[in-house]
């Protein structure tokens, strides 16, 4: 009976510790797109004038966990998308950066992106588009079979920086949680579904700043550095009678070789300090942070974007993907696969034969292993969006 009242405080304890936990995480912005989400979105004018601004949908999708958990879904093929929320101004400086959101490819994307922006200072949200500087772009993009990753872009000095390392892909029809997590200390970790894919150093990771040691411009090969690994073995011979040998193929160039007793290696100017490095403390910081946005092309339209997150707590970011995407991916794969099977048995339906199918139907929809079409300048119009300028 002691033990008992002993245990009750300590887990009462332990509950207030973790109310207080969450409490205390700042959020900065949170979009469930819920009723009035017009109101806090702007879509951009951006490629209206040529006809190429695709509209968005306010949707659960074709199939989901729960119907009235909607989000923002792309509709239209091989056409660019730009929208963006507006938030009270934040810097990250001293604190931990949480980027968080799901994304859900229906379509099942072979070429387009399914990232997410954060931008500073201040824009006009009407044109906002690939043309606008951004601090921070990250989230899937896939173009083709081997062109897939997880974008983490940072932008600094007018120059954005990609991320060194790979960072695991899921190419599928079902809604994923994507998080990016940046501290005070500079580290930084990449979570898809809550579970980590990534981790590291800003220092380590992006080519943020210039390298600390240099190969020396100055240093010069001695003049008696051998980089010859193998040399001809001067105590050989010709074995006896060998000339007597015929010989079918013979080969002049032949040479028995040893190992070079003075061999160095292959010569390298030594490391020296870089003069042009100069620390930042202050690599992880991102003032005036004030919006998010997506902007991006598809070929084949049907991402679904949804239950975004600006906050300072992994933790809380944690709490809040198992509360959305955590209770309802059970269902929505239920869901996925009743669509998937109710594709199949109209494809062998004898009375719906598949050359008459009419545009849009399921089959159009789950695992379409036809490739789509993928624009002949796709790779030039990544290189023109990451040459393109980029604030602090």
């Amino acid at each position: 009976m002691a033990d008992t009242k002993m245990k009750l405080p300590l887990i009462g304890i332990l509950i207030f510790l973790l109310m207080a936990l969450f409490v205390a995480a700042e959020v900065f912005f949170e979009e469930r797109f819920d009723d009035g989400w017009e109101e806090r979105w702007v879509k951009s004018d951006w490629k209206k004038s040529e006809n190429m601004s695709g509209e968005w949908n306010h949707t659960a999708g074709k199939w989901s966990g729960d119907p009235q958990d909607k989000g923002l879904q792309t509709t239209e093929d091989n056409m660019h998308y730009a929208i963006s929320a507006e938030f009270p101004e934040f810097s990250n400086k001293d604190k931990t950066l949480v980027f968080q959101f799901s994304v859900k490819h229906e379509q099942k994307l072979n070429c387009g992106g399914g990232y997410m922006k954060l931008i500073n200072d201040t824009i006009n949200q009407q044109t906002f588009g690939a043309h606008t500087p951004y601090s921070i772009m990250f989230g899937p993009d896939i173009c083709g079979d081997t062109n897939k990753r997880v974008h983490v872009i940072l932008s600094r000095n007018g120059k954005n920086n990609k991320i060194k390392k790979e960072i695991p892909f899921i190419n599928d029809q079902l809604t994923h949680v994507y998080t990016l997590a940046i501290r005070p200390d500079a580290t930084y970790s990449v979570l898809t579904d809550n579970e980590l894919k990534q981790s590291g150093s800003i220092y380590d990771d992006w080519d943020i700043l210039p390298p600390k040691k240099i190969r020396d411009p100055d240093a010069k090969k001695p003049e008696d550095w051998d980089a010859k690994e193998f040399i001809p073995d001067v105590r050989d011979t010709k074995p006896e009678g060998y000339d007597d040998i015929p010989s079918e193929i013979p080969d002049p160039n032949a040479k028995k070789k040893i190992k070079n007793p003075e061999y160095k290696g292959i010569w390298k100017a030594p490391m020296i300090d870089n003069p042009e490095f100069e620390d930042d403390p202050y690599i992880y910081v991102y003032p005036n942070l004030r919006y998010v946005g997506i902007e991006l092309w598809q070929v084949r339209a049907g991402t679904l974007f949804d239950n975004i997150l600006i906050c300072d707590d992994p933790e809380y970011a944690k709490k809040v993907a198992e509360e959305t995407w955590g209770e309802i991916k059970d269902a929505e794969k239920v869901a996925f696969e009743k669509t998937k099977k109710l594709k199949e048995e109209e494809v062998s339906s004898a009375s719906f034969p598949q050359e008459n199918r009419e545009q849009g139907t399921l089959a159009d929809d789950i695992d379409d292993d036809e490739p789509d079409h993928e624009e002949p300048d796709w790779e030039a119009k990544l290189r023109e969006e990451d040459e393109g300028k980029h604030v602090l």
